[in-house]
């Protein structure tokens, strides 16, 4: 099979097209045929050496959607349609950015049914199931409240807008850029803050009674502006690393934490382990919510296998504003 391999750390020049051996499935294991697969940040750190060294060949690409081709306990059938993601991709077992790939089927969710096009279905499984699994347990069964989302012009954030709203929820938004303010509030915002560092009074001018929860996106630069959002018994989320490292130095717990509020911090490894099991998430509810039009698309621009390399160029230069989706 057709593969994009990396054998050192560099630039979107360092990424291969080999061909190289398709992995039969084991007993915990099914192989999927890739129709697409969406692109994500996590995959430009991967190939740039910034999520570990490259000690040994790496097929990048953690996300797809496509056919089952075999699954050795019968769960899926042939040409069952699917979407995958996590599970060890990219740094345990070889990633999606091949026309085939073999995962662990309790990473694999069913898509029958849904009438999406692959480039569609694509933009879904990653951005969704992180927002799905940051935000799940806090929004889903209790409507009414705000949620913030920092950050919310990266493709995770505006899944997070839009998932939120779809929940019963008011949505307030940052951005940097004034020029994405009516993006955010096509796409189902409330209300858009210009994110200038701080932003905690402006939020509470829009929501004066303070956050119930914050999607932290932009990561350790802004969060402790984020928590002085929060109402008592508020919460703030952090899945995002777009402000550098994730390192919070001297954190005064008294004084950074305001009273009776919480800090987490979501990775996405955690879909499909026995604490979050994709059996749970709503990802075929989400597909069939933007094929009927009631949430948005997020879609930006699809491309064609042999020009992925240009894709990690536009993510890196923040030109991508939305999902960008590989269709094979």
């Amino acid at each position: 099979m057709r593969a994009y391999v990396i054998e050192q750390a560099g630039g979107p020049e360092v990424m291969t097209l080999q061909n190289i051996p398709s992995a039969a499935p084991q007993a915990d294991e099914v192989r999927i045929k890739v129709r697409a697969f969406g692109l994500n940040r996590a995959e430009t750190y991967r190939r740039a050496g910034k999520m570990g060294p490259i000690t040994a060949p790496v097929v990048p690409g953690i996300e797809a959607v496509g056919e089952i081709l075999n699954d050795p306990s019968g769960t899926f059938r042939p040409g069952q349609r699917v979407a995958t993601a996590m599970g060890g991709l990219q740094f345990t077992r070889n990633g999606s950015y091949a026309e085939e790939v073999t995962v662990l089927r309790s990473n694999v969710i069913n898509l029958e049914g849904v009438t999406l096009s692959w480039e569609e279905l694509a933009a879904l499984p990653e951005s969704y199931l992180t927002v799905w699994g940051a935000l799940g347990r806090l929004i889903d069964t209790t409507p009414g409240q705000t949620v913030l989302v920092r950050g919310a012009t990266s493709s995770v954030g505006q899944a997070a807008v839009v998932y939120a709203k779809a929940r019963g929820q008011r949505v307030i938004a940052t951005t940097r850029s004034t020029e994405n303010r009516a993006r955010l509030l096509q796409i189902g915002a409330d209300a858009v803050v210009i994110d200038s560092g701080e932003i905690a009074k402006q939020v509470r001018a829009v929501s004066p009674e303070g956050i119930d929860v914050v999607l932290e996106v932009v990561g350790a630069a802004t969060v402790l502006d984020s928590l002085r959002s929060l109402k008592p018994f508020g919460t703030v989320v952090v899945i995002g690393l777009l402000g550098g490292a994730p390192v919070l130095e001297n954190l005064h717990l008294m004084n950074d934490l305001p009273n009776a509020t919480r800090l987490a911090f979501f990775g996405s490894g955690l879909l499909g382990t026995p604490a979050l099991p994709l059996t749970d998430a709503p990802l075929k509810w989400i597909a069939e919510q933007v094929a009927s039009k009631a949430m948005p698309s997020l879609l930006v621009k699809t491309l064609t296998f042999d020009e992925l390399p240009q894709a990690h160029r536009l993510i890196e230069n923040n030109q991508a504003q939305g999902k960008l989706v590989v269709r094979l």
